[in-house]
């Protein structure tokens, strides 16, 4: 049995919410990079200049890449065979966010509830999702959400009969509906299967996939997201929704066993600023 502290679990958590918030991942950057060098218009690439000069900003003053500094969302895989010590690991989590937001000078956008508007004022809770796992290790992922996007965002229950061209159907309505509402060019997970939560959290997991772009393992995965990505870009929404040729930086679609009756789909929208980091304990 591997003991963890679960004070090392909150200061890893603050360090994220600052870097993720701070500095774009690597890989993002050189999506953004390539979305440039694809881009045909002259808004489109000018938007596209100016994200990648406030990536290059943030990243050198060390301030938010964005304003929305977003939920702080965690996806934890667990190994059996750790245990925390020290306190609540759900606790641990929220201080870390707590202690990151303050830190790093970033904004709480998280309120009590829909109905209590009231700011929690320290951007907690964290929304957290859990997997255990075989081993002693902990995965921790850490994907900054901000609302513009995520409202953006759809699930829909599908038949069988509505099949995968059903699927890719309300893939592009979806984009189609979002315009530049979503920020684009945006990064689109797509969870398909499970039951009508489990599709949410596919396709907001989807979006951890690292590198950005990279495709699925799933070979028939692999050539559906090519074809979304042909799909979406062909909407022409562009950069901004100002219009172009590069309306989205990546399409990542996870599959899960689902019913004989259902084909459940969920679609989680990321835009220009996605913000991810993983780290193992």
């Amino acid at each position: 049995m591997r003991e963890i502290p679960v004070d090392e679990v909150a200061d890893i958590v603050r360090r994220l919410c600052i870097e993720a918030n701070h500095e774009l991942r690597g890989d993002q950057v050189d999506a953004l990079r390539r979305a440039r060098s694809r881009e045909e218009s002259p808004i489109g690439k000018e938007v596209l200049d100016r994200l990648l000069a406030n990536a290059e900003v943030s990243a050198r003053e060390r301030i938010a890449f964005c304003q929305d500094t977003g939920y702080a969302v965690c996806f934890l895989e667990i190994g059996q065979d750790v245990h925390f010590t020290g306190g609540s690991l759900a606790a641990a989590l929220d201080r870390g966010v707590a202690e990151g937001y303050r830190d790093g000078y970033l904004r709480a956008s998280l309120v009590r509830s829909p109905v209590d508007r009231t700011n929690t004022g320290d951007n907690t809770p964290a929304m957290v999702h859990y997997d255990l796992v075989p081993g002693a290790d902990v995965r921790l992922t850490l994907l900054v959400k901000g609302a513009g996007c995520d409202n953006m965002s759809a699930l829909r229950m599908l038949t069988p009969a509505a099949g995968v061209e059903g699927m890719k159907r309300f893939v592009v309505e979806t984009i189609e509906a979002a315009g530049p509402s979503a920020s684009p060019p945006v990064t689109v997970g797509i969870g398909m299967g499970g039951t009508f939560d489990r599709a949410a959290v596919l396709a907001k997991k989807a979006l951890t996939r690292e590198p950005t772009g990279s495709p699925s393992p799933d070979p028939r995965l692999a050539e559906l997201e090519a074809e979304l990505v042909d799909a979406i870009d062909a909407t022409g929404i562009g950069p901004a929704g100002f219009g172009g040729t590069v309306t989205t930086l990546a399409v990542h679609v996870e599959a899960y066993p689902t019913h004989i009756a259902a084909f459940p789909v969920a679609i989680n929208l990321d835009c220009h600023s996605h913000r991810v980091r993983t780290v193992t304990l």
